[in-house]
């Protein structure tokens, strides 16, 4: 998986149609438009198009139309001279010179004016502007990215934006799911979302299969924002301890049927994997083929194949690291199981992990 996606967390098909595009287009300097409902993530999206791109070592500068004044947002984004308006006590530079040969990302485009929205047309087609108070004009070398939750073409038919940007910037569109449309991707983000918690010294709870049946086919009207504010609520709540169904705020407790099966990431090989994981999942083929026959294994060049406590080794004959650290991971997560009589959510506590993330390595490692 490229560095730059790993912001983007999820193996669901619409999350890999996503991350397929963004690599095509990173490498360009092709405007793009990503379309999608609030609390998705677009600008992690154009955050990950600038990562990819040959323009990653330049700024990044967002700004967002729609929570600037029309009257300030010229300022905003292309400067002023000192003493053009009141108050302009200094010289400022606008965000297109701040995005120099990097990438300016405006957020909300649907809310720009309509007075803005023909400057930023004429900036798009010549690549100049000039400060307000001043005539002189600057050459711009700068990307941009555009993002919105309206639906552009139902603008312009009601006379709110123009046709001819809209086609400016919809070069290459990015659609980003909504989370109800990637429910297989919940567990992951959970995940992520408990480690960056816990990363500020808190302690997560896990939860429980009714639990994450419930948030898996709950309709999530605030997509991954929404998501982001349930994980620090029942981080407050639950510190350490497992949470159920009952557990749950009142409006995540859904009506839970048979068919509501508890849904698993599939695993996507090369992109969605990161090199740790593909590696992992090797190792864990070829151990397991040792295990099969292990007269085999211990002939392998790179040592033994099997799991052998430290102590016992003989570094002299070589040790293939990755197996080794595969193997005993798989034998420390099998006494934890065996301890807790097969409770995975004990077990993922006494390993002081996710348990949705034991949930996977037993299913990997088929224990």
């Amino acid at each position: 998986m490229h560095p730059a996606l790993d912001s983007l967390i999820g193996r669901s098909p619409a999350m890999v149609r996503v991350k397929k595009l963004i690599l095509q287009v990173a490498p360009t300097d092709a405007t793009v438009l990503i379309l999608g409902e609030s609390g998705t993530g677009k600008e992690v999206i154009a955050q990950a198009i600038h990562r990819a791109s040959n323009r990653c070592e330049k700024p990044f500068v967002p700004i967002n139309c729609g929570a600037i004044p029309g009257e300030l947002l010229e300022s905003e984004l292309f400067g002023h001279e000192k003493g053009a308006f009141t108050g302009a006590i200094t010289a400022r530079k606008g965000r297109f010179e701040m995005a120099e040969k990097g990438t300016l990302f405006l957020d909300e485009i649907g809310d720009m004016p309509l007075p803005m929205q023909v400057k930023l047309l004429r900036v798009l087609q010549e690549r100049t502007f000039e400060r307000i108070g001043s005539n002189k004009s600057i050459t711009c070398d700068v990307r941009v990215i555009a993002a919105t939750h309206q639906n552009l073409e139902e603008r312009i038919e009601e006379g709110e934006f123009r046709e001819d940007l809209f086609y400016r910037l919809n070069v290459f569109p990015i659609e980003v799911p909504p989370l109800r449309e990637r429910k297989e991707d919940i567990p992951l983000l959970l995940e992520h979302l408990f480690f960056r918690i816990e990363a500020r010294g808190f302690e997560t709870p896990t939860l429980d299969e009714d639990a994450m049946r419930a948030l898996q086919y709950y309709a999530w009207p605030g997509n991954v924002r929404e998501l982001s504010n349930l994980a620090e609520r029942l981080s407050i709540l639950y510190p350490g301890e497992t949470v159920g169904y009952d557990q749950l705020p009142p409006r995540y407790q859904i009506e839970l049927s048979d068919e509501m099966v508890l849904l698993h990431p599939p695993e996507v090989p090369g992109l969605e994997a990161s090199d740790t994981d593909t590696a992992l999942k090797e190792e864990a083929d070829a151990a397991e083929q040792a295990t099969a026959d292990p007269q085999k294994a211990d002939t392998q060049e790179g040592g033994p194949r099997l799991f052998t406590e430290p102590e016992n080794l003989d570094l002299n004959a070589g040790l293939d690291l990755k197996s080794y650290l595969v193997e005993m991971e798989k034998t420390l997560i099998q006494k934890a199981l065996a301890t807790t009589q097969g409770n995975v959510s004990q077990a993922a506590k006494l390993l002081k992990m996710n348990r949705t993330t034991l949930v996977e390595k037993i299913k990997k490692y088929g224990l």
